[in-house]
């Protein structure tokens, strides 16, 4: 298979730990998509970066990493883990790290301000590995092994989707979409037609990785937080004729026991649409073939 992607982090807002997220995980967005020639991306930076950089490194046996690091947005729980990806600590490896065009402030202020000395006991100046910075909009950028397009979701202070494709399966890819709200109670300053615009983006896609972070009957309380439900994400997944449609950003008070139920809900829909499309729910290790 051409792209391969592991999950390192798929909890949402805040990591949470403990006894009852130990099958899912706790830690907050992080994937690992590789390109059939190997080249590494990373989708998110949340506190899973810290796990994958330990793991990086042990894989490397001393030789460069190099790499991008595709953030979807900069709120805390998808950038909070880059301080501790201990690959930037050594000379030698290389990263590109690549944020959205319209955020307030740039990624490179973002990021270099979480390590200012008011918050944090390590400058960013003191990292050794060579750092650059990148913007996208909704716009197409063609990588080592792989491309991929962005496109704006909805969700408060604006957030990146991104689909990665390479060049043996165009048509396929995997869509990643760690933050957005689908349902159309939410108000935001959308451009005309926005969800016949996702759909498409969407289209075909061989892996979604979707934003459910809430049931139907909690999203009357978040309306606007932007986050989507099960049911939204499903619905979408079907419209847009996914292949598979992985729940991700979990709530951090879902259970994982909750999280069976939810998924088995999701599962039940499907069949009762008369759908092809395979669920499933991100679990920390789990990996995936697109």
């Amino acid at each position: 298979m051409p792209l391969s992607v592991r999950f390192w982090g798929t909890r949402g807002s805040i990591p949470s730990p403990g006894p009852t997220t130990v099958r899912y995980g706790g830690n907050t967005p992080c994937l690992e998509l590789r390109t059939e020639d190997g080249w590494l991306v990373i989708l998110d930076a949340g506190t899973g970066i810290r796990e994958l950089g330990r793991s990086l490194m042990e894989r490397s046996n001393g030789a460069p990493i190099a790499g991008d690091i595709f953030l979807t947005h900069a709120h805390w729980d998808h950038i909070q883990g880059i301080p501790f990806f201990a690959p930037l600590f050594r000379k030698g490896n290389h990263f590109t790290i690549w944020g959205s065009k319209s955020l307030q402030t740039s990624i490179d202020r973002v990021v270099r301000d979480q390590m200012s000395p008011v918050v944090f006991p390590v400058t960013f100046e003191e990292l050794q590995a060579r750092i650059d910075f990148q913007s996208m909009a909704d716009e197409r950028y063609e990588g080592l092994g792989y491309t991929v397009a962005a496109i704006a979701v909805r969700h408060p202070g604006g957030a990146l989707g991104y689909r990665f494709t390479d060049a043996i399966a165009p048509d396929r890819g995997l869509v990643y979409v760690s933050d957005n709200e689908l349902s159309d109670r939410a108000k935001y300053d959308d451009q005309p037609h926005w969800r016949e615009r996702f759909v498409e983006f969407a289209r075909g896609a061989a892996v979604l990785v979707h934003d459910t972070m809430y049931t139907a009957q909690e999203y009357d309380a978040f309306v606007g937080w932007g986050h989507s439900t099960h049911e939204d994400a499903v619905a979408l997944a079907i419209e847009a004729g996914v292949e598979r449609l992985v729940l991700f950003h979990h709530r951090p008070e879902r259970s994982d026991d909750e999280l069976d139920r939810c998924l088995a809900d999701c599962r039940a829909l499907v069949a009762s649409r008369g759908s092809a499309l395979e669920v499933v729910a991100a679990a920390e290790g789990m990996s995936l073939f697109v």
